[in-house]
């Protein structure tokens, strides 16, 4: 802990670094992904404060839209379509997931009953040929997709996609190698991420 003290104190002495961050905040990206500390947005994408507008989830899951019941992962899509009009969205899963491993593996959760609940109540099981393999990544590029076709059902999402005002992306971060990989449409595989957009 006394390295992230030592850091945090340090942080606060150059006010001047973000004095602009004052005035607001207008990021191009919303980028959804894990809670897992190995997974760092701004580490991975290279952002600087006001950037990236971050939704950190258990398995990067988006809930069910349903307005009658909101919760805080709603509120902070709605937001960051509606009011900051972000242009991008990113589903960012990632190799080595606890909870996309554990649902594959259907691992005994009784002992989490919070985490039990929140895998059951927002994740349909997503396709895995080997649930043995550490990585869970097929099972993990299954999820993303799934996460994504769950945000095309939010109304905010839905009105931006059809006025072609929102891209939404799908994310393969590898823990162990940093390389991240882009779901294609084209081809219905996750690629390493090219630059053109």
């Amino acid at each position: 802990m006394q390295p992230l003290i030592d850091n945090a104190r340090r942080f606060g002495q150059r006010p001047e670094e973000f004095a602009r961050l004052a005035e607001g905040q207008s990021p191009d990206v919303l980028f959804i992904t894990c809670s897992d500390s190995r997974v760092v947005p701004a580490l991975i994408t290279g952002a600087r404060p006001g950037e990236l507008f971050e939704l950190r989830t258990a398995g990067n899951i988006v809930p069910p839209y349903g307005s009658a019941t909101p919760t805080g992962e709603t509120a902070t899509i709605e937001y960051a379509v509606q009011v900051l009009g972000v242009k991008h969205v990113v589903v960012c899963g990632h190799s080595h997931c606890g909870a996309v491993g554990a649902v594959v593996r259907h691992d005994d959760l009784t002992a989490v009953p919070a985490v039990r609940d929140w895998l059951a109540h927002a994740a349909d099981e997503p396709k895995c040929s080997d649930p043995s393999d550490p990585t869970v990544a097929e099972a993990v590029q299954n999820h993303v997709l799934a996460q994504l076709l769950r945000l095309r059902s939010y109304p905010c999402i839905e009105q931006r996609l059809e006025a072609s005002h929102l891209q939404l992306h799908g994310w393969y971060y590898e823990v162990h190698t940093g390389i991240v990989r882009e779901h294609r449409a084209e081809s219905d595989t996750f690629e390493t991420l090219r630059g053109d957009g």
